[in-house]
């Protein structure tokens, strides 16, 4: 199913915010499952990428509203049990998407502003059409081939070296190298599209067709689905193709720009697209756009859309990377088609916090070749604002060719007599009485734990992949076996091989499961009882606590009993140095203090990490190699005025990777300022306190360049 979004994000307010968050969670890491796990994606790999990129826009504008849960935080989904696993030695990330010319525009600004660069300095750009395929990872050691993976998740992928040794377009051996390899690099790792082109496809559902095999929704689907065939020779028969176009670990060999690394995959033996192209501005970006909007209905393969990469590499590994996304590239997505279709019912969803969301039910209709059925509703105030009922024909559209959107209502064709639509006031799941606080557009339940939809939601989340990623402990499985009491809150679910032994029907037995499956289960809980305290704080689900702010969190405190500490005294004294502390760090504020503190002010929370500090070890912060070696490992950092030599996101940035603690405010626990030009308040109260104020020199001079 797909849920399909009408508000503009811009026009959003923040409960309508909040309840769209919650329904792109579910949705999104649904589609993951069913795309990642069980190779049968419900929706495009377009759909998806942009599913993601109206999550990152809604939290981009309401950043307190991000969910522990959050699309934004993670990538894809683990492997498939089928294959042996691989770690990327340089993570695979996706893209954020562009839709329209002002995103494009907006992408380049804000390259120029994190830069620092003027606007007369040019920012030279690669375009690639981006192919609609199966993202893949080659290894070549010497300039011979050893290992192809999947992206997976984006950290650990699918090993199929040996499907992929079947495709013609992928050299086995660089070509140039000479007997020892000496020509090449002593590592290179390639990345690119398996793809499978338009009559290749074709023919391929013909034979399906003709042996009575399954037959494929479209390209994509076909080539990621013959690349993941277990047995190699099923591959073999598949008319898969490669376009290579990025890098990841790369040793013995540099280049200056991207434009240059696709001009060496060339020389190597890769094919690379030919319709790539190197803008100097965005008009030239956009103009290629068009142009290729244009030839995309006669090209060979499908693409849907144009990939921008800024060209330099030096500029690259400067602007570096946010969330699951490089900040110097962005896909830019293709126009949006409209139909007309027939809402059936309004129903009611209660998500992961309680709130109440009306979801359009419509006539299945295909735009754009993905089936749109459901689109959320937001909120009771949406549904009045367009004056939605049941019954009613509706304009939907997908925005950028991906995104489901209801675009109005068709007045003309309301059946006279229809009745406006209300929000009921009690909770269609447990009962509970569903109240709407003043200034708040949301309704909610008053169930809380009571109510089945929000404390299966809380334990979904919990067993998550970036939480305590527990595998084999999925939503169907939870919900199950929350269903039948054996499990309530977190702690069970490590008590579960335990009361599993004293029920009239244990796990093995049930439909579904065995003895092997249930012992796989019971081991997979058995190995995630040590845990990161960064992955620890985040599995909490404590609201505007996403995987990077659950970093931040782990970094600041270091350990799960001074964070504990720390945030009870910051909830009994909000005037007190703790909540001095909490507010202080970097890209907090009051708003996400509160919540952290309310968390803590709660006794039946401190009831739960008691429990879970019985079952389970938190270990200690642990920083990177790089950062441990770094003087400013574990200092607190400040930074006032303008910065010279870069910005100021920048400068907090290799802050962090180099181990230090970023803070908005000096206090007598900061370690250095840095003090830029006209510094304000900030340097004169670190003099007061006796601090060491830095100059932006000094403080290159520290961190050594």
């Amino acid at each position: 199913m797909t849920f399909v979004t009408s508000t503009p994000v811009q026009d959003l307010t923040r409960d309508q915010a909040a309840a769209e968050l919650a329904e792109l969670a579910g949705e999104i890491a649904a589609h993951d499952r069913a795309y990642y796990q069980e190779d049968a994606p419900a929706v495009s790999d377009a759909e998806y990428d942009a599913l993601r990129q109206r999550n990152a826009a809604i939290e981009a504008r309401f950043p307190d509203l991000a969910r522990p849960d959050s699309p934004s935080r993670r990538v894809g989904a683990a492997p498939a049990a089928g294959f042996g696993k691989v770690v990327h030695a340089v993570p695979m990330l996706s893209l954020d998407n562009a839709f329209a010319e002002g995103d494009v525009r907006e992408f380049v600004a804000r390259v120029r502003r994190f830069l620092g660069l003027s606007e007369a300095e040019p920012i030279p750009v690669v375009a690639e059409p981006k192919i609609d395929g199966l993202s893949i990872s080659l290894r070549y050691e010497r300039g011979r081939f050893v290992q192809g993976a999947t992206r997976g998740d984006g950290a650990e992928g699918e090993d199929v070296t040996a499907n992929l040794r079947t495709l013609a377009d992928l050299p086995v051996r660089l070509r140039g190298a000479d007997l020892l390899g000496d020509d090449l690099p002593a590592v290179l790792e390639v990345r690119g599209e398996v793809y499978m082109s338009r009559d290749d496809f074709a023919a391929l559902n013909e034979r399906q067709k003709a042996a009575e095999a399954k037959v494929f929704a479209n390209p994509r689907n076909a080539a990621a689905g013959s690349l993941r065939q277990l047995d190699a020779a099923e591959t073999a028969k598949r008319p898969l193709r490669l376009f290579a176009y990025g890098s990841g670990e790369a040793t013995g060999a540099e280049w200056d720009s991207h434009w240059e690394y696709l001009t060496r995959l060339k020389t190597w033996g890769f094919q690379v697209n030919p319709l790539a192209r190197r803008c100097d501005s965005v008009e030239d970006l956009l103009a290629f756009h068009a142009e290729l909007a244009e030839q995309r209905a006669s090209l060979p393969y499908d693409i849907d859309g144009i990939v921008y990469k800024v060209d330099r590499v030096d500029w690259q590994k400067r602007l570096g990377f946010v969330a699951r996304a490089p900040r110097w590239a962005i896909a830019h997505k293709f126009p949006a088609e409209q139909v007309r279709t027939l809402l059936r019912r309004i129903s009611v969803n209660v998500g992961r916090t309680g709130t109440l969301t009306p979801v359009a039910d419509l006539e299945p209709v295909t735009v754009g070749g993905v089936v749109v059925s459901r689109a959320t509703l937001h909120n009771e105030d949406e549904v009045a604002r367009k004056d939605v009922r049941e019954g009613d024909t509706v304009i939907v559209q997908r925005a950028g060719d991906v995104i489901p959107q209801v675009v109005a209502v068709v007045p003309e064709l309301r059946k006279p007599g229809t009745p406006p639509w209300t929000m009921p006031d009690h909770c269609p799941t447990c009962g509970s009485l569903a109240v709407r606080e003043e200034d708040e557009a949301a309704r909610r339940c008053t169930g809380g734990l009571v109510c089945p939809d929000q404390a299966v939601e809380r334990l979904r989340h919990f067993v998550s992949r970036n939480a305590f990623d527990i595998e084999g402990l999925g939503e169907k499985h939870i919900e199950a076996f929350y269903a039948d009491g054996l499990i309530r809150s977190p702690a069970d679910i490590f008590l579960l091989e335990e009361r599993d032994r004293g029920v009239l029907t244990p796990i093995a037995a049930r439909e579904g499961w065995g003895l092997k499956s249930a012992r796989n289960l019971f081991d997979g809980i058995g190995e995630r009882r040590t845990i990161g305290l960064e992955r620890f704080i985040y599995a909490l689900g404590i609201r505007h606590v996403g995987e990077a702010m659950a970093r931040l969190l782990a970094s600041h405190y270091g350990t799960l009993e001074a964070w504990r500490t720390a945030m009870v005294a910051a909830a009994q004294d909000r005037d007190g140095e703790a909540w001095r502390d909490l507010v202080a760090i970097d890209r907090m504020g009051p708003a996400k203090a509160l919540a952290i503190a309310s968390f803590f002010a709660e006794p039946h929370n401190l009831a739960v990490l008691d429990d879970l500090a019985a079952l389970v070890t938190v270990r200690p912060f642990e920083r990177s190699a790089t950062a441990g070696n770094s003087p400013i490992a574990g200092k607190t950092v400040v930074f006032t005025g303008t910065l010279t030599t870069m910005t100021r996101d920048e400068a907090k940035a290799r802050a962090l990777a180099l181990g230090a603690k970023v803070a908005g405010s000096v206090s007598r626990k900061t370690d250095y300022v840095v003090v830029g030009a006209d510094a304000g308040s900030k340097a004169a109260k670190a003099q007061d306190l006796g601090i060491t104020t830095l100059s932006e020199s000094a403080w290159r001079d520290l961190i050594g360049g």
